[in-house]
């Protein structure tokens, strides 16, 4: 347990919340959830299954019907044909990711990730006594794990890349032949890729075309997606995953014993989340973060903030405030405290220069971030130039 580390964002969300129970307005672009409510047809249908009584067991991988809309959403958003036996619906992403390592993970085997990454990641890894091995990243790999850098590091304890794209807390993409070549060579090596693909449906720069998914990247591949951000669904918890076909039997036993199966009224209403009224919804939403976006990256470079790429997903920024502090937590802690503005600091995410970024997250309406720039730029100019 004392390898189990909190996120520390949540003490700052803590002490948010209390100063805003003291009447301080708090502008927070701290935690990574979107702020639209769930789409109204999901809602719909999920207090229908609960006026029908829809309340029982589900079979562990998930209905039926949702694992079908699961293959059929890859035919028509990707052109990718899916056996729906494949498709394993979860609690959550995080209810995935923590099948995959139980059925992955021996005792001191290892997983590559990059180093920044999402911190729950290695957490998985360490439940099932196995070792995160975070690879630094920086710019110039887009802050992402290469084919280069896979072969680089992986030993003879390696069962597993993990790799996310878009990316927490980068918002950057792996390109396709990338996906590919880290597959084939895990596969060699015996080994497999899990990719992350949460925040698929929230790319900005994708010229109206659907970012590539792994699926079809090889045999070894597991990607991991969830209700949770595109389909605004975070409440929920329900996720998904597909599965090379003969680790399927392995995930069932594994969902029997862990949770049994995912919540069944979450299931029922999410049959909604792929109709074309519930996408329409979501693409109108996907506009507005980008929209967001791109008033937020300009507005923290002028600040001062560098942020070497405009992450072209997700709804997060990875800006390097090295100019402005050498400790991103004393940074955080006294921006909240002193102006009333709620980030993430760096150290949430790993080790590697973690204390010389900041992550932000633009799910606030942008007259919200407006006022959190002016907020950032009259604390940096009271400061007088000085660190923190």
């Amino acid at each position: 347990m004392r390898e189990i580390e909190p996120f520390q964002v949540m003490a700052l969300l803590a002490r948010a919340k209390a100063l805003e129970g003291e009447g301080r307005d708090i502008v927070h672009m701290e935690i990574g959830e979107p702020d639209f409510a769930t789409p109204q047809p999901v809602c719909v249908a999920g207090a229908k299954a609960l006026e029908q009584g829809e309340l029982f067991y589900t079979p562990a991988l998930g209905i039926p019907a949702l694992r079908e809309a699961v293959a059929r959403f890859y035919k028509t958003r990707y052109g990718v044909t899916l056996d729906p036996s494949r498709v394993v619906i979860t609690t959550g992403s995080s209810g995935a990711l923590l099948l995959v390592m139980a059925a992955l993970v021996n005792p001191g085997d290892e997983v590559l990730m990059a180093d920044p990454g999402y911190p729950a990641n290695r957490h998985f890894v360490r439940l099932m006594e196995g070792r995160a091995m975070g690879i630094a990243v920086g710019p110039d790999t887009h802050y992402q794990l290469t084919p280069a850098l896979v072969a680089q590091h992986w030993r003879q304890r390696t069962v597993a890349a993990l790799v996310a794209t878009p990316a927490n807390p980068t918002g950057t993409l792996i390109p396709a032949e990338h996906l590919r070549a880290m597959a084939a060579f895990a596969r060699v090596r015996g080994g497999a890729l899990i990719v992350d693909e949460i925040y698929h449906g929230l790319v900005y720069d994708d010229a109206g075309g659907a970012t590539p998914t792994a699926v079809e990247a090889g045999d070894n591949v597991f990607v991991i997606n969830s209700f949770s951000k595109y389909f605004n669904m975070t409440g929920w918890r329900l996720g998904w995953m597909v599965a090379p076909e003969r680790y399927v039997g392995e995930i069932d036993k594994l969902s029997q014993n862990i949770y049994l199966c995912p919540p069944a009224p979450s299931q029922f209403a999410a049959l909604a989340a792929f109709e074309p009224e519930t996408l329409a919804i979501c693409e109108a939403r996907c506009a507005a973060f980008r929209e967001r976006r791109d008033y937020l990256v300009p507005a923290l470079r002028e600040l001062g903030f560098v942020v070497p790429h405009t992450p072209p997903g997700a709804f997060y920024i990875y800006a390097d405030c090295s100019r402005l502090t050498t400790d991103s937590f004393a940074f955080a802690r006294d921006l909240l405290e002193t102006a009333g503005v709620a980030i993430t600091p760096g150290i949430d995410f790993g080790t590697h220069r973690a204390h010389e970024h900041v992550r932000f997250a633009y799910t606030r309406p942008v007259a919200r971030l407006r006022e959190g720039v002016r907020r950032i730029g009259e604390y940096l100019t009271t400061r007088g130039g000085g660190q923190v």
